[in-house]
């Protein structure tokens, strides 16, 4: 977990470091190849150090120091004058260090080649090569940098307008719940402290517990049945409200506030205190990782005969978080009869 954790935060680094350590190994191996001489590994490994030594060197004046320059300015005469010189000063120095090298070690046929043009100018090729693709991660890096800072920025867009989003749900929730207390007292009921100690636990939800991402769905499964509570006293129990869970919700977690506007919609275009004929029938289903909610509802008939539909904005908010919230996980199917009114809510959880 420790070296998980290292490598995430210095990533970076590490892809450097890994670069590095495997041209390192190859130089050495290709040396060690063309020379062929065991006795004379100490000499190759000094060889090899002092090549990588001096092209890291060159490879990160690039990175740090001309690359960004370059950028600033977006003048490649003036980057390449520039970077140019210190790197064929530095190569030169190079050239000179393994001449050294091997004028010490007395190896005539390798001073014969490290003393040739030819061998001048395919290390300097090679050299380049080195310094450009190093120069290339900085590119690679700051593009990676910028998709992060990207996706950053979208999703604090997100995140305030989920926020946003579940503001209105609880005015919503309010203006729904102040009518019923509002009837309550007027009609001076008993049942109305019972309705502000309900009201309460649900409020103390929506402050504290609904800031989370996700909540138990046992929490939410609560919240659900104060809210039907709520609704039996208002409606002094006359009308048949059915709530079942069905699997094991346990450990299960959900987007808090998903589930409740399909049930105040049921009550609020769906139940009428005197009509004996509504109903509200609820089912949650778990399945392991799955979720199906359903939510059934007698139709409310109005004075000219047609019936209502559900309006307003509680429902366009849902959808917009279920999309937030559940993008391409969950599927939402309504259906509209002449005496019932159903919605079935599938989500993978």
């Amino acid at each position: 977990m420790a070296i998980q954790f290292f490598v995430q935060r210095h990533r970076i680094l590490v892809v450097h470091l890994a670069f590095w350590c495997s041209y390192f190994s190859f130089f050495f191996y290709q040396i060690s190849f063309q020379n062929g001489d065991e006795s004379s590994y100490t000499r190759l490994l000094i060889d090899a150090l002092a090549h990588v030594s001096v092209i890291a060197a060159a490879s990160y004046m690039n990175y740090f120091f001309f690359l960004p320059r370059f950028l600033k300015h977006k003048n490649i005469w003036r980057y390449l004058l520039e970077f140019i010189i210190p790197f064929f000063l530095l190569h030169v120095f190079l050239i000179y260090v393994k001449r050294q090298i091997y004028i010490d070690s007395g190896d005539i046929r390798r001073i014969e080649v490290v003393y040739s043009s030819k061998f001048f100018i395919k290390s300097f090729i090679s050299a380049i090569f080195i310094v450009v693709f190093v120069g290339m991660l900085k590119f690679v890096e700051d593009w990676f940098e910028l998709e992060a800072r990207k996706k950053e920025v979208e999703n604090e867009k997100l995140i305030a307008e989920l926020r946003f989003l579940k503001a209105q749900i609880n005015p919503h929730f309010l203006f729904n719940t102040l009518n019923n207390l509002y009837s309550l007292a007027f009609t001076n009921s008993p049942n109305t402290t019972e309705v502000i100690a309900k009201l309460s636990k649900m409020m103390r939800y929506m402050l504290y517990d609904s800031n989370h991402a996700k909540v138990p769905l046992d929490k939410e499964i609560e919240y659900i049945e104060n809210y039907i509570g709520l609704e039996k006293l208002r409606l002094n129990h006359q009308i048949p409200i059915d709530f079942e869970v069905k699997g094991n919700t346990n450990q299960v977690m959900i987007v808090p506030l998903v589930l409740i506007t399909f049930l105040e919609n049921a009550f609020k275009h769906g139940v009428n205190g005197n009509d004996p004929n509504s109903w509200v029938k609820v089912l949650l289903h778990v399945d392991g990782k799955s979720c199906t909610y359903t939510v059934e509802n007698s139709t409310l008939v109005s004075m000219n005969g047609t019936t209502r539909e559900s309006s307003g904005i509680g429902l366009q908010n849902l959808k917009r978080r279920l999309e937030l919230s559940y993008p391409n996980t969950h599927e939402l199917k309504v259906e509209n009869k002449d005496s019932k009114h159903s919605i079935q809510l599938k989500l993978d959880l």
